[in-house]
């Protein structure tokens, strides 16, 4: 059924009825309250049913392990881009720090529920965006399918609090912003995407694609309005860089010192399996809206003509599409394609997916049949997702609680550091991952792997960690079968054989404890 003249037309410019046939502002106030205050309960509590899995984990994803012992790190004394290192920007760390500071750090059900708070704004944001350029049946829709989608992808990808999750609500504030002229806002809602997580700058690029466009069809100089977009985006970094201690830090690990990561190096054919898998367990998720949209844009293709779409604003397919592309870059940028990094396609996608909709004879039904019940399977699959993996973490964690104190020192050789935060103990050394010290990370080749590829002055810093902190009291082997095993980096292996002995193995890990003197 082709979408209705009355549900298609942006709220803004139709005016509302009251009884009796009169025209009144106060009466469209009301309609418009009225229609936000049924619709962000219904999706408050679609947020909670969709991600209600993610609490059924003390832990989802390394991400979450990482950032929870960064902010036990930081609650201890130290120091972000100094004694406390990553390679991601500052906010979504000190958020952890805030949460443990108020609830404690024995669990994450705070970020949880806070994840979910994200989502919900995200949604909300996208459904004011699709009402003001195709109604309000479109922009209920909006919220709803992005709810729906945003557990499309493998539970680990979706349930945990991780930094995509919280960048989102900033990312589509930013486009929502510039697309009604506030510039400056739209600048510091940028800034603020990019300092949760720096592929979140994207969206400057539609912004700035918005900008120029209205400054061509208005007739008006663009410069004040780019000024102010630059401020805006200006102003947030700044401060941040004024609160850090270490500004200079903050700059290598978040910018420049993220070269080798993000590198062309690496196992193509792994590297394309997960794009192409990712990106079709996506579709799926989708594909309720994104079969229309197809369909719109291979009728343009066929005809050169875009199919009409009721209230919507001159040049506003541009817009997100230019979207779309942006976030396409950002999820391809350094070549790793993990699932989590296509949360950022949602937005532009769900979108494009509801004007298409708006603008067909498709109905809704089937277009939000489809979303629900493969919404369903996803929930399903996150609440019976396998555990091995967690178990085995979590067997080794208790071990090495078994065999220290909480104030001895503990050195993790691999790529999960969740196993600091559920052994709740204290690293030796600032480097929470072995990828720090070999340039390891998913997807790269044994032929980039190794000492000599690690960060600058990387090993010699780890030495003066060692000197300061003493010999940790209990070293875990969780490299596996990667080219990172302590054979192939002789200073672990050294280390090691000097001073430790094995006292217990937990599938592919060895945890070793320190040689008693004397």
């Amino acid at each position: 059924m082709p979408t209705d003249t009355a549900n298609s037309v942006p709220p803004t410019a139709r005016p509302a009825t009251r009884p009796g046939g009169r025209w009144t502002a106060a009466w469209a106030g009301r309609v418009r309250t009225g229609y936000w205050t049924r619709l962000v309960p219904l999706l408050a509590v679609l947020a909670v049913a969709t991600h209600v899995p993610s609490f059924m984990r003390p832990v989802w994803s390394p991400d979450e392990g990482y950032l929870a012992t960064q902010a036990r790190m930081l609650a201890d004394g130290g120091v972000l881009y100094d004694t406390v290192v990553d390679r991601k920007p500052p906010l979504l760390p000190w958020l952890y720090e805030a949460c443990f500071s108020i609830f404690g750090s024995l669990s994450l059900w705070p970020l949880r529920t806070l994840a979910i708070v994200a989502h919900l704004v995200t949604a909300v944001l996208l459904a004011s965006i699709a009402r003001g350029r195709w109604g309000n049946r479109a922009g209920g829709a909006a919220g709803a399918l992005y709810l729906m989608l945003s557990i499309g992808l493998s539970p680990e990808d979706t349930q945990a609090a991780t930094f995509e999750v919280f960048m989102l609500p900033a990312m589509v504030a930013a486009f929502r912003y510039a697309e009604r002229r506030r510039w400056l806002a739209a600048g510091i809602a940028v800034a603020v995407c990019s300092l949760t997580k720096q592929t979140g700058g994207a969206v400057l690029l539609p912004v700035l694609w918005m900008l120029w466009q209205d400054a061509r069809h208005r007739g008006v100089r663009g410069l004040p309005a780019l000024a102010k977009t630059a401020f805006g985006f200006a102003l947030p970094i700044a401060l941040v860089a004024v609160i850090l201690t270490k500004p200079k830090g903050f700059l290598f690990w978040v910018v420049t010192g993220s070269g080798d990561y993000a590198s062309l190096g690496g196992n193509w054919l792994q590297m394309i399996g997960r794009a192409l898998g990712n990106s079709a367990i996506l579709a799926a998720a989708g594909l309720g809206f994104l079969f229309p949209l197809g369909h719109r844009l291979w009728v343009r293709y066929r005809t050169g003509r875009p199919a009409p779409v009721h209230g919507e604003s001159r040049g506003s397919v541009g817009d997100l599409g230019v979207w779309l592309a942006s976030s396409v870059v950002a999820v391809a940028t350094g070549f790793h394609f993990f699932g989590h990094y296509y949360l950022q396609l949602m937005p532009p996608l769900v979108l494009l997916g509801v004007g298409a909709v708006a603008a067909s004879a498709v109905r809704w039904r089937p277009v939000m049949v489809y979303s629900t019940v493969a919404a369903t399977a996803f929930w399903a699959l996150a609440m019976a997702w396998p555990g091995e993996q967690l178990d085995q973490t979590t067997q080794v964690a208790t071990a090495v609680a078994e065999r220290s104190t909480p104030k001895d020192k503990v050195l993790v050789w691999g790529m999960h550091p969740e196993l600091y935060w559920l052994s709740d103990r204290q690293p030796a050394s600032r480097y929470l991952t072995a990828g720090f010290l070999t340039n390891f990370s998913g997807g790269k080749s044994a032929d980039s792997v190794g000492e000599q590829y690690s960060v600058a002055d990387a090993w010699q810093t780890f030495d003066q960690d060692l000197m300061v902190n003493g010999l940790p009291e209990i070293v875990v082997d969780d490299s596996g079968n990667a080219p990172y095993q302590p054979y192939l980096v002789p200073k672990i292996e050294d280390l090691l054989d000097t001073h430790y002995e094995p006292v217990g193995a937990y599938g592919d890990t060895v945890v070793y404890r320190l040689k008693k003197t004397g």
